[in-house]
């Protein structure tokens, strides 16, 4: 019996319910709601990172849910997307068809595997130039640059230290700002 492939397209045809719809090499991924230190965390960066692009007028920056189609076989929620002024391009009144410029997730126990696995190297493969991993049980940002042969780790930030975004050149993040 043949499996069933998934399109990426498929993510804008998923039922609003409380699961988060991703299609990834063609296989459906459902996950449940993020919790609420979760969403506290990605507002607190978010306000970081959209507040930056916002007044250097950069691009633009949406937290999810939103649907990002990289191929036909891959269309998913990263938690943060960046897409910067010169490809505005890519952002329909769906979401975002292409790959951005910056993803990023903030793990849960239920996605962690695949946040830091095959999420991973489909981003790279799509040619995501930046991925940042949020770690709320080790309060860390490690961020991540596209290099030939995949993702590079550029470095990671802990409690205490502050993240000053290559991709942003002046933004400073206080590490502890992101769970206060």
């Amino acid at each position: 019996m043949a499996r069933v492939r998934f399109k990426a397209s498929d993510i804008w045809e998923a039922p609003e319910d409380e699961y988060r719809y991703e299609v990834i090499d063609g296989e459906l991924y459902m996950t449940p709601s993020p919790s609420w230190g979760h969403q506290e965390v990605l507002g607190n960066l978010y306000l970081f990172v959209a507040g930056w692009v916002r007044q250097h007028r950069l691009g633009k920056v949406v937290e999810a849910p939103v649907g990002v189609v990289l191929d036909d076989e891959n269309g998913v929620q990263p938690d943060l997307v960046y897409v910067s002024r010169e490809r505005l391009g890519i952002i329909s009144h769906r979401g975002v068809e292409g790959p951005p410029d910056l993803v990023v997730e903030v793990l849960s126990p239920s996605t962690e595997a695949r946040d830091r696995g095959i999420k991973l190297r489909r981003y790279a493969a799509a040619g995501i130039p930046h991925y940042w991993i949020v770690d709320p049980e080790a309060r860390t940002i490690e961020s991540y640059r596209l290099g030939e042969q995949g993702y590079e780790r550029a470095g990671i930030y802990g409690p205490g230290s502050s993240f000053h975004p290559e991709l942003f050149p002046g933004l400073e993040i206080a590490i502890d700002d992101l769970w206060s």
